[in-house]
């Protein structure tokens, strides 16, 4: 089969397309024929190299959306729909840059769905982190409103619709005044243009703070969003857009004010359901919910994929479709 490997940290140019075996199936593992997969912010970290625990060469990839090759001793049967995500996959193993990708079963979700691949490939780790980032870590069933800060990103989009499929306000930022329109026709009630220092603007909506927020710049606006929320209100942490890990000379007396509460969210299969997926993969199907997706490229074209990445112009979640073998579907 193709892949596309790594053997050391850099640029796009790093991941060169080689033929290496195909996976052989084993039992409790699913050997999928990858037809789509969407790229995502921790593949861009561990191309450059800071996921230390990411040993090389390696075949990088997340999530992939596709059809059963064969399950040994499982449940699903060949030919069937599944979306695969995360438990190690691209990481601890070879992942979805690549035809084929073996998984264990507990991390492969099979679907009922017609929705085309390209579509299909945007959602299952986008579907998995809004749905995590909203329900495990920001508990909005208690909320009303929310501010998503780094609305333009590909996750950003999609917190706005759920968000505002589960029944509250949303606010949304960019820094580029040109993308407020866009956020507006994704579902935002309000659009703030972010400079950095966008507490003080938070209180002309809600003078006493927003009741939840979703931090998707990361630890470059972290001090910032904390004191944008309400007392009793949620900051939650799930993207690191800046490009920090760490923040530095953090003082939690100063930083969080009294009675507001900061957690952090960085996923995980399990926190999904198959119905939970299903539901959402129907919603989207039937077109009421409405996700904002970015381009999509061709499995040749992964490099040009990755130098998009790079520059934060996908304006929503970038796909590779890893196209026809030997002429077939």
């Amino acid at each position: 089969m193709r892949a596309w490997v790594i053997r050391e940290a850099g640029g796009p140019e790093k991941l060169t397309l080689k033929a290496i075996p195909r996976p052989l199936p084993r039992k409790g593992w699913v050997l999928i024929r990858n037809r789509a997969f969407g790229l995502n912010r921790s593949e861009w970290f561990t191309r450059r190299g800071a996921s230390p625990s990411v040993v090389f060469p390696r075949v990088l990839g997340i999530e992939c959306v596709g059809q059963v090759v064969a399950a040994p001793g499982g449940d699903l049967l060949p030919g069937q729909r599944v979306a695969a995500m995360m438990g190690g996959m691209g990481r601890e193993y070879d992942g979805s840059y690549a035809e084929y990708v073996l998984v264990p079963r507990a991390h492969v979700f099979p679907l009922q769905t017609k929705l085309e691949w390209k579509v299909l490939g945007a959602l299952p780790e986008m579907l998995q982190t809004v749905h995590g980032s909203l329900h495990t870590g920001l508990e909005i069933d208690r909320a009303e409103n929310i501010l998503i800060r780094g609305g333009t990103s590909s996750i950003g989009f999609a917190a706005i619709a759920l968000a505002r499929a589960a029944g509250l306000e949303v606010t949304a930022t960019t820094r580029n005044p040109q993308k407020a329109a866009g956020l507006k026709e994704a579902g935002a009630a309000h659009v703030l243009i972010d400079d950095g220092n966008l507490a003080q603007k938070t209180r002309s909506l809600h003078p006493q703070g927003f009741d939840r927020l979703l931090e998707l710049i990361g630890t470059t606006t972290l001090e910032d969003s904390l004191q944008a929320v309400r007392r009793g209100g949620i900051v939650c942490m799930t993207g690191i857009l800046g490009g920090a890990w760490t923040l530095r000379n953090f003082k939690p007396m100063e930083a969080i004010p009294g009675g507001v509460k900061l957690t952090a969210y960085s996923g995980s299969s399990s926190d999904i359901s198959v119905e939970q997926l299903q539901h959402y993969v129907t919603l989207v199907e039937s077109g009421l919910l409405k996700l904002t997706i970015g381009p999509t490229f061709s499995f040749e074209e992964l490099r040009k994929a990755h130098r998009l990445m790079d520059e934060n112009r996908a304006n929503g979640k970038i796909v590779i479709e890893t196209g026809k073998e030997n002429g077939k579907e």
